[in-house]
């Protein structure tokens, strides 16, 4: 009954967005693909009779697949994930696409694709007992001894691969050893009985091409194919109809996305050494197309790298060796996990490398940013702001937006730190790195309070790390409390930034004043030269409830210009929001 129902409230829901899907060709949910049209057409039926939007339509290597849809790209992706829950699709279905579907043969009559029908056939197969999936047993293609003689002749491998489809397809749960044990021709009988062939323990030739097929079904649906790139010297098997070559730039060679799947592709080629490897290892980290999650190991000779978010999964190896270090990447779409598995291992197992290594210059002439590495997004945090050293170990104030639901913070991109404590009505926090820094300079703070019209400078990156350090701003102190007469808080009379949020606010003695605030973003504008800053006794408050003790200030004497400008230098930080 609940599978009835959880039917009817997707075709309620997806009905008319499979309609609109249906007029652009969409993408498919593929369930099955038999060898046979009749075969075919018994199961698109079963499923027919309890699952809304289902097609069948012949593939380019002759079998016949069943498939529901078509649905936008989110939608398939959401009936499969209900349906496999369910129960009511198998768990190896996955996502199709229009282009690798022919002539339809369910519903009869229907040509969706306007690619031509197929007429069925004019007999029904009949026979008296029923499998366990459903459908009436077929009688073999060769006798039983026909089939053990042609067996002896399969290689070891090949024997293998018979036990790795039976293992992916459910039937087989022992060693991989190309022995064709009781239990594996246990096996053999289950998935024949399964997709209705007489169960005589032994596959014909027909049935192991039929077993594989379905095995290698997420490989053939994202074409994949042997691939060799002279230039960068590296052979492998690449999904070709998800990803095409783009270009150069090294030392990668670009592939883009071949299709909606969203899919890319790099390979590495570069001659270097350990400290290259360790370069480059960094550098990809580094990058949009490696999220922040994920595994990642740097071990001698070789580094891996699994990073995912953002929709993503993305993994990334290289190996040094004779001077060359060769590898590849491949991005992938985080709901698509088994057959990125299946294509990631095709890779890595076919990856092999010749002499050749691509030149350094490929790809000079490509549009250069600073953002940009060798064609690569670098990746960007979701927010920069201003904060500065409150004590010797690396404590840091801040503005609590600089940390807020954030994967990771850091200072100045590489430090992580972590959040100790947070005010919430001041909007501050404060920041403890993970390891013992030590700061150039620390923050003193006045035990005096600063007089109205007193000269100021708040330090702060004010293009958010654009310009690679802190920058002065002056100003005067307009009043000693808020804008509605609140304590804790300074009006000051100083055009700021957004990036100068967290800055610390200094007298002409170099002594800390105050920290500035974010300007408010609801309920009101303010003009631009109105700033607000936290006031020394709160920020000493906020600090003591985290554990820290701040400096007080000694000097009084006014300093010099550059002076302040290498204090300001030394204890202001840049602090990044990673998403």
């Amino acid at each position: 009954m609940t599978r009835v129902l959880t039917a009817i409230l997707l075709f309620l829901f997806f009905g008319l967005r499979a309609a609109t899907a249906q007029q652009d060709q969409g993408v498919w949910v593929q369930v099955e693909a038999q060898p046979s049209l009749r075969k075919a057409q018994d199961r698109a039926q079963a499923y027919a009779n309890v699952l809304p939007d289902v097609n069948g339509f012949r593939l380019n290597s002759g079998w016949y697949a069943i498939v529901i849809g078509p649905y936008l790209r989110s939608d398939a992706e959401q009936v499969l994930r209900v349906y496999r829950a369910e129960g009511q699709i198998p768990a190896d279905s996955f996502i199709a696409f229009s282009s690798a579907l022919g002539q339809q043969f369910w519903p009869i009559g229907a040509n969706v694709l306007d690619r031509g029908v197929i007429t069925p056939p004019v007999e029904p197969e009949v026979q008296p007992e029923q499998t366990l999936s459903g459908l009436t047993p077929q009688s073999s293609d060769e006798t039983r001894s026909e089939a053990l003689q042609n067996e002896r002749l399969l290689t070891a491998q090949e024997r293998k691969n018979l036990q790795t489809a039976l293992q992916a397809a459910g039937f087989y749960n022992s060693t991989i050893d190309g022995a064709f044990g009781q239990g594996t021709r246990r096996s053999m009988g289950d998935w024949q009985r399964f997709n209705g062939y007489e169960p005589t323990g032994v596959l014909t030739t027909a049935q192991r091409k039929a077993l594989l097929d379905d095995f290698n079904a997420p490989l053939i649906s994202v074409g994949m194919e042997r691939y060799t790139d002279e230039q960068a010297g590296i052979a492998l098997d690449m999904p070709l109809g998800a990803v095409k070559f783009d270009r150069y730039e090294a030392p990668f060679a670009h592939f883009d996305s071949a299709s909606d799947l969203g899919a890319k592709a790099i390979l590495i080629s570069q001659d270097g050494s350990k400290s290259t490897l360790r370069a480059l290892y960094d550098v990809m980290q580094s990058l949009e197309i490696v999220p922040l999650d994920g595994p990642r190991e740097l071990r001698g000779d070789r580094f891996t790298l699994e990073g995912r978010g953002n929709g993503i999964v993305s993994y990334t190896q290289a190996t040094l060796k004779d001077g060359k270090i060769k590898g590849f990447t491949l991005v992938w779409p985080e709901e698509d996990e088994a057959r990125r598995k299946r294509v990631l291992a095709a890779m890595s197992s076919s990856f092999t490398i010749t002499e050749a290594v691509l030149d350094s210059g490929a790809g000079a002439n490509a549009d250069q940013r600073i953002d940009l590495v060798s064609g690569l997004q670098v990746r960007k945090p979701r927010l920069s702001r201003s904060g500065f050293f409150a004590d010797a170990s690396g404590a840091v104030l801040t503005v609590s937006e600089a940390a807020d639901s954030c994967t990771r913070v850091t200072l100045d991109g590489d430090q992580e730190v972590q959040v100790a404590w947070t005010d919430a009505d001041l909007g501050i926090s404060v920041l403890l790195p993970s390891q013992t820094l030590s700061p150039m300079s620390v923050a003193e703070f006045s035990a005096n309070q600063p007089r109205i019209q007193s000269e100021v400078a708040v330090s702060g990156f004010s293009y958010q790390g654009a310009l690679g350090a802190p920058t002065l701003t002056y100003g005067q102190i307009a009043d000693v409390r808020g804008l509605n007469g609140e304590e804790g808080v300074k009006r000051l009379a100083l055009n700021a930034q957004p990036g100068d949020a967290g800055g610390p606010v200094f007298d002409d003695s170099g002594n800390v004043v105050g920290m500035l605030l974010p300007t408010p973003s609801e309920g009101r504008t303010l003009p631009d030269s109105v700033s607000l800053s936290a006031t020394v006794d709160r920020l000493t408050e906020i600090l003591t409830q985290a554990g820290v003790s701040g400096q007080s200030a000694q000097e009084t004497a006014q300093i010099s210009p550059n002076e302040l400008n290498r204090r300001a230098t030394g204890m202001t930080v840049l602090v990044h929001c990673w998403d």
